[in-house]
């Protein structure tokens, strides 16, 4: 069996070490016998790949990647930049921009998650109330939620993420400019105005739960990492499974809550590779997961759970 093997981004005080926040994971990859290669993340972003990559040995061949988000453009760069090197990313850069951004999942789950539309925005610029007002035209209830293709600023709900009544333009506007000025530069894509469901937190449980599915089964469940950690109930995870396996991507992960009618639904869909585990989670069960090493459905083992 080929040895599995990951680029993390390295510690910017020290190229040679994996980033601190990677560094046990990465410890248990070498302990599982795979192979742990860095990536200069600040390097990627500032546009030089070449650098990014320079101490990724020539031939490596195929590389999953573990690491802080990368927009889309500069995650084609670095294959690009890989393959200068005889190496290459698992997951190609279509299928990493399709389970990145919501305008590439959400056709496919858009039974299973809130009503949402977008706008092509650049950072910085703030769509016209027209504009605006035209987006949510289509919103099924008169609430919303203000995110780009990636995220949200739920931390600053009342300020820049929740619009309580899209129908006074004034205010939708106001928590618009305050999401792009708050993201800047990092703002991906453009404004997404998303349907306004209400969730509730179970007892005992995570208000978020974290789902990680590889080729399509599920390998990984946890608390979503914002969540205090708790008992997860039963799951019937069979509509989301006929979703990602529509969806046609290597490595995805599902954040799922329950609606206050008691109907599980899919907050968010994105690429495995920089999605975040719990504090709770051991590192070496996200390991197993890309070595082979993990059994489906980790994380409710010996609970009658529906797959």
């Amino acid at each position: 069996m080929p040895t599995t093997a990951v680029l993390y981004c390295s510690d910017p005080l020290d190229g040679r070490r994996a980033d601190t926040h990677f560094a046990e994971e990465a410890r248990h990859l070498r302990a599982a016998g795979g192979r742990v290669l860095l990536l200069d993340h600040d390097a990627l972003l500032a546009g030089d790949a070449g650098r990014a990559v320079s101490r990724v040995p020539v031939g490596t061949g195929a590389l999953w990647y573990r690491g802080w988000m990368i927009p889309a453009a500069r995650y084609a760069a670095l294959d690009a930049a890989l393959r200068e090197r005889g190496a290459h990313l698992v997951v190609d850069p279509e299928r990493y921009r399709r389970a990145h951004e919501l305008p590439g999942w959400y056709a496919t789950f858009a039974d299973l998650t809130p009503y949402s539309s977008w706008l092509p925005t650049a950072p910085g610029q703030v769509p016209a109330s027209s504009a605006l007002a035209a987006l949510a035209g289509g919103l099924p209830s008169h609430a919303a939620v203000v995110k780009d293709y990636v995220k949200s600023r739920k931390h600053e709900w009342d300020e820049a993420c929740h619009v309580p009544d899209t129908r006074r333009p004034e205010v939708l506007h106001r928590v618009v400019s305050r999401f792009v000025e708050l993201q800047g530069d990092d703002l991906a894509g453009g404004v997404v105005l998303r349907g306004f469901e209400d969730f509730v937190t179970p007892d005992g449980g995570p208000a978020e739960i974290r789902v990680w599915w590889l080729d399509g089964t599920p390998r990984l469940v946890t608390a979503h990492p914002d969540c205090v950690p708790g008992e997860i109930g039963a799951l019937d995870l069979g509509p989301v499974r006929t979703a990602v396996e529509a969806l046609d991507c290597r490595f995805v992960t599902t954040d799922l809550a329950r609606r206050a009618d008691g109907v599980l639904r899919v907050v968010e869909v994105g690429d495995g590779q920089v999605g975040d585990i719990h504090r709770d989670t051991h590192p070496g069960d996200l390991v197993g997961l890309l070595t082979g090493e993990q059994a489906e459905g980790a994380g409710l083992r010996g609970r009658d759970d529906v797959w």
